[in-house]
């Protein structure tokens, strides 16, 4: 079973991402943050086998709580999916341990499920 640990600071958006999600066989949503230091803060406790990043949050932005992930979960694969996908964003997000950047846009949830998929090694 994958873990998957989403964080974004809508709660609509997490609600969303929840539902789809979880109709993949195999995967579970551990648990829900809505900015980066929750997220730092609920990772030790759920071990989450992935981690779902939105980019803009209050508190702490994703590139941000994705660079202290990395020191304290370094086996957690991160994506970061947002409406900001750039090719700048990206390579900050790559460099903070980053696996994909997904954006939001038309089709983002499909491109979500496709990442997730692959670096997770688990087929939906």
């Amino acid at each position: 079973m994958t873990k998957i640990l989403i964080v974004d600071d809508n709660a609509q958006v997490r609600t969303a991402l929840r539902v789809c999600l979880e109709l993949n066989k195999g995967w579970t949503v551990c648990g829900e943050a809505d900015n980066g230091q929750a997220a730092i803060d609920m990772v030790p406790r759920l071990k989450p086998d992935v981690v779902l990043l939105d980019y803009a949050m209050p508190v702490m932005n994703g590139v941000e709580a994705a660079r202290k992930i990395a020191t304290i979960a370094p086996q957690c694969s991160m994506l970061l999916f947002t409406m900001y996908a750039s090719e700048q964003l990206a390579e900050l997000a790559h460099a903070a341990g980053v696996r994909a950047v997904v954006s939001k846009d038309v089709g983002g949830m499909s491109a979500l499920v496709d990442a997730i998929e692959e670096i997770s090694g688990s087929a939906a």
